[in-house]
């Protein structure tokens, strides 16, 4: 009997062999010894300068300023942390860095989002030169615009004020480029037309359409927003002359400053460590979201 007369009369569809794709099969490689040598060797130098700054951390400052360095933790971090905690106002930094870094992330996730939109998908007169000046912006070092930003400031009378530290730094001309680099290729023309035709308007398209493909580029932009406004000290020092109204970062200096000629290493690296607690936390929070974002980035469909 036939192939066919068996369909017929089984009703089954039997799977013709000449007909079958032929299976893949992918050869992974798998890596040498010392491939997993070298990679044991960076993480090993990436970690050990944190490693080193806990055990100094955790030492006393006789030990901390040895002629023969200690290798191993002490049992004094503790009782460190309590001391810069009444050395320097730490609380108080701590809660202005925190609002600080938060508001300075999620209007840099917006107004970047936004403007990568617009350059992306809504073209206008003059998109292309205004484009190709954000990116300009890059080249500019930000030290070379303190002293007018610095006046500007003083002239609206927010120096000494948060607020001076969180409107220069609302939107980034890296961040309007990422995102606009991310959108450009992530989003369908045809999808924003549809959504028009369903009379969506610019900016419900905006967050129905744009919002949502963005949200990988989003984490890594947010995360790496987040870190450098965090850790950021130059602009901070400028405007903020208050002891009473410090950044985390700034706060930190003073434990320079009231060590004097002998500066106490324990204590300083004590408050370094206490300072990056937070980001630790945020990492093991949004690091799924930002492999994630790097990967789509990375890998061609």
């Amino acid at each position: 009997m036939s192939a066919v007369g068996s369909l017929e009369t089984t009703g089954k569809r039997t799977p013709d062999k000449a007909l079958r794709k032929p299976r893949r099969t992918m050869l992974v490689e798998r890596p040498r010894w010392w491939v997993y040598a070298i990679l044991g060797a960076i993480v090993a130098g990436s970690l050990f300068p944190l490693y080193w700054s806990y055990v100094i951390a955790s030492t006393t400052s006789g030990n901390a300023n040895a002629r023969i360095p200690v290798l191993v933790p002490g049992g004094n971090f503790l009782s460190n942390a309590a001391r810069v905690i009444d050395t320097i106002p730490f609380w108080g930094a701590l809660a202005n860095s925190l609002f600080i870094s938060v508001v300075v992330t999620a209007s840099t996730l917006f107004f970047c989002t936004l403007a990568g939109y617009a350059f992306a998908k809504l073209p206008f007169k003059g998109s292309k030169w205004l484009s190709a000046f954000v990116v300009l912006t890059l080249a500019v070092p930000p030290q070379l615009g303190a002293v007018g930003l610095y006046r500007l400031m003083a002239d609206w009378g927010w120096t000494g004020t948060i607020g001076a530290v969180i409107f220069p730094v609302l939107v980034s001309a890296f961040g309007v480029f990422f995102m606009r680099q991310y959108l450009e290729g992530v989003i369908p023309t045809e999808l924003i037309e549809a959504a028009r035709m369903d009379g969506a308007g610019q900016f419900r398209t905006f967050m129905t359409v744009a919002v949502p493909a963005a949200r990988p580029a989003a984490a890594v932009l947010g995360l790496f927003t987040f870190i450098t406004t965090w850790t950021d000290f130059f602009w901070p020092f400028l405007v903020l002359r208050d002891p009473d109204v410090q950044t985390l970062q700034t706060a930190l200096a003073q434990l320079w400053a009231s060590s004097g000629n002998n500066p106490d290493m324990s204590l300083i690296l004590t408050g370094s460590l206490m300072s990056i607690i937070p980001l630790l936390i945020l990492f093991v929070i949004a690091g799924k979201q930002l492999v994630a974002g790097i990967m789509s980035g990375a890998v061609k469909s």
